[in-house]
């Protein structure tokens, strides 16, 4: 057999063996999602940590005996894994018909998160109407009915969803609250913005005037599938009951659903999203203003630098009019800035100085908090349990 024969008869093997691979990743999927309608009939959480542990524990063990590499092996399982349960998820999700008979209405619609929540609304059988001076240009694609003004929308649908800059949804509260005190509006209205204080006092007056008012922040991008290990926060703006409407529209997920104050909420975004975007962006502003060709640096990455540009090139690819407001309207925000700015002034007077102690004691200190934070983090197997029961 010529060398040519040889090669084609090894590519028709592997072709053999990858139609195979898909068609037993099929086959699982198939047994995952009856797994899934035995547990949503038994009452059961979707996500049992135990036993995610135990099969990739069980498959490195095999990868092993068969000499493949463990940590492909878990990979692979790791994305049949998500993809299961995003599966299980969204079946929960529409056979819960939470939506069914009821209206939701989404100002800001034809933006990237606005886009998301009515997709969400539609999945557990809302009926869908958008709100945008935008939603012509994404009517094609979403199918959904819209206008351009949300005053033309009409204010009786069940759940109003706003998903607009943070100035646009203080004033669109403002005249929300103007026409709740003309004539009541009987569902539940929320925000999604990522900082509240600017709109603190709007939700008490709305909640005032008789709105069914709350403020939400799902903790997660309009490109999620799977809301296991997201979380939604919510907040109180004075009406308990509009909290538990709004917590109820998330119940069929595995979504971690948060209680947080409205004054508690900016302090902790100036770090979560503040921090995080700001380090980004200096990140790649530096690199840019290194005076150093994109391509040389390309030519030698280290893992570190890999994971670090993907990271800050997400956050730079983002809506900058929004992370600008995140920066500049959280009130916590400088503060959080000018402690940044006090840490790499210590680590640049370490290195000056050749302080070694001092920048060990820097790393020692992020450490010790990083591994506490982890720990917190890492869901336990006695919760999955108890959960399970």
């Amino acid at each position: 057999m010529s060398e040519q024969s040889r090669l084609e008869q090894l590519r028709a093997e592997l072709d053999r063996i990858d139609a195979e691979l898909i068609d037993r990743a099929a086959a699982r999927q198939r047994i995952v999602a009856e797994i899934g309608r035995h547990k949503q009939q038994q009452g059961r959480q979707l996500r049992d940590y135990r036993r995610e542990r135990e099969v990739l524990d069980g498959v490195r063990e095999r990868a092993l005996q068969v000499g493949l590499e463990p940590d492909l092996a878990e990979a692979l399982l790791r994305n049949l894994i998500e993809a299961s349960l995003t599966r299980q998820e969204r079946q929960r999700v529409l056979g819960s018909g939470r939506g069914d008979g009821r209206s939701a209405l989404v100002i800001g619609g034809a933006g990237l998160m606005g886009q998301w929540l009515a997709r969400f609304f539609d999945s557990q059988g809302f009926q869908v109407r958008i709100a945008d001076p935008e939603w012509t240009h994404v009517h094609a694609q979403s199918g959904f009915d819209g206008v351009a003004d949300w005053r033309d929308a009409g204010l009786d649908a069940d759940v109003i969803a706003i998903c607009t800059p943070i100035e646009i949804t203080r004033r669109i509260l403002v005249e929300l609250t103007e026409l709740a005190q003309q004539q009541p509006l009987p569902g539940l209205v929320f925000d999604i913005a990522s900082v509240k204080a600017p709109l603190i006092e709007a939700l008490h007056q709305a909640g005032k005037a008789g709105l069914k008012i709350c403020s939400i922040h799902p903790m997660f991008g309009p490109d999620t599938m799977l809301l296991a290990e997201r979380h939604v926060l919510f907040m109180d703006a004075g009406d308990a009951a509009a909290v538990h409407e709004a917590r109820a529209l998330f119940e069929d997920t595995m979504a971690e659903r948060v209680d947080l104050s409205l004054d508690r909420h900016d302090r902790l975004m100036a770090l979560v999203l503040g921090l995080s975007h700001a380090l980004n962006i200096v990140f790649a502003d530096a690199l840019a203003r290194s005076g150093l060709a994109a391509e040389q640096l390309a030519a030698i990455s280290s893992t570190t630098f890999k994971r670090q540009l993907d990271v800050a090139s997400a956050v730079v690819s983002e809506n900058d009019r929004l992370y600008f407001e995140i920066q500049q309207l959280n009130p916590h925000e400088l503060s959080v800035l000018d402690g940044l700015l006090d840490s790499a002034q210590r680590l640049r007077a370490s290195v000056s100085e050749q302080d070694q102690q001092g920048f060990s004691a820097q790393m020692k200190a992020g450490r010790e908090w990083l591994q506490l934070h982890q720990q917190s983090h890492r869901p336990s197997i006695e919760q999955s349990q108890q959960e399970n029961k």
